[in-house]
């Protein structure tokens, strides 16, 4: 029986455990890292929040020292503004829950489904589409005869398990191993994607443990990773990506589209040429999914194409990530037209 708790990890402290363990978890903490003067920021100033900071070590050390415009702080820097009320955006933007005929097992595509392995996260977004997801209520629990894989046996049409969360890289090792040995009882099943922040803000987190865990897997594994900035990749995540392509693994990586944080054509055309020179094919460019208190790093429509014809003339073919939108009930995602 495998039933797989949110805090599966917190309780480890070696390795990569340990790394996560002195996370930064507050807002002084990260001001004093980051060697900022709070009068200088006075839209993140301290504010009862039920969505906590934590940043890793690693994605902190990234961030420019004294600059309070870093576009890598923003990501992760409380902002009052996440606690106005703006119409039109949704606590369940892209439509989970009424997506999820099993707690933790979501299906909005024919040929695909998604796990919610556990709420953790090695880092907290502040633009996270789902930080209201309501985790606790919604464990999965992947007995081997259990609701899930009953659903994924009775759906062969399926030929894709999404593996997500929070972040499903906070699994252990042998948790990961198990689900992929349950996984290898799907005959109709061929690929394994993971979705996950964590190849870029703890490599350490990479080890050749996970690595055999995850090929143990009988078809493909394809990892997408997160990252919206060019300057979120150094040499310690390059050669876990290094790693992990001459191992066989597919790498793709998502972004999501920010104000103050990536719009502007040259950081996006920056952020390409670093993904492919680190072996990470572009992949989406996202809108922002329109989660309450996240409205503040919205673009316009109009403001996003502009852009992303901008984009469009200055990248060859290969490396221009296809702009979409998540829209909730639709059977894929949404190319945004431009």
């Amino acid at each position: 029986m495998l039933i797989i708790p949110d805090s599966d990890f917190a309780s480890q402290t070696t390795g990569w455990k340990q790394s996560l363990a002195q996370s930064i978890r507050s807002y002084n903490e990260l001001l004093d890292f980051c060697e900022l003067d709070p009068l200088r920021l006075p839209q993140a100033r301290l504010i009862k929040h039920d969505f906590p900071l934590m940043v890793t070590r690693h994605y902190a050390s990234l961030i420019e020292k004294g600059n309070p415009e870093d576009p890598l702080l923003k990501q992760v820097l409380i902002d009052h503004r996440e606690n106005l009320i703006t119409p039109g955006y949704q606590t369940d933007a892209v439509g989970d829950l009424e997506s999820m005929p099993i707690p933790g097992l979501i299906h909005k595509y024919p040929g695909r489904i998604l796990l919610n392995l556990t709420g953790a996260c090695a880092i907290h977004c502040r633009y996270c589409f789902r930080r209201h997801f309501p985790y606790t209520e919604n464990r999965i629990n992947l007995d081997e005869d259990g609701a899930v894989m009953s659903y994924l046996r009775r759906h062969r049409k399926v030929g894709e398990i999404i593996l997500s969360g929070g972040d499903p890289l906070m699994l252990n090792d042998d948790k990961l191993s198990q689900l992929v040995m349950l996984l290898n009882t799907l005959p109709h099943l061929h690929t394994i994607r993971i979705h996950s922040r964590i190849f870029s803000v703890l490599p350490e987190r990479i080890t050749q443990g996970l690595i055999a865990a995850l090929l143990a897997f009988k078809g493909n594994i394809v990892c997408v990773t997160h990252i919206n900035h060019a300057r979120e990749i150094d040499t310690r995540n390059q050669v876990t990506f290094k790693k992990l392509t001459s191992e066989g693994f597919h790498l793709f990586n998502q972004s999501v589209l920010l104000k103050g944080v990536n719009d502007h054509v040259e950081t996006l055309k920056a952020l390409s040429y670093k993904l492919i020179s680190s072996g990470v094919i572009p992949y989406y460019l996202h809108r922002l999914d329109k989660v309450q208190g996240a409205a503040h790093f919205d673009l316009t429509q109009e403001q996003s194409c502009h852009l992303y014809q901008q984009l469009r003339a200055a990248l060859p073919g290969y490396l221009l990530p296809r702009m979409v939108d998540e829209i909730a009930g639709e059977l894929s995602k949404s190319p945004v037209h431009c």
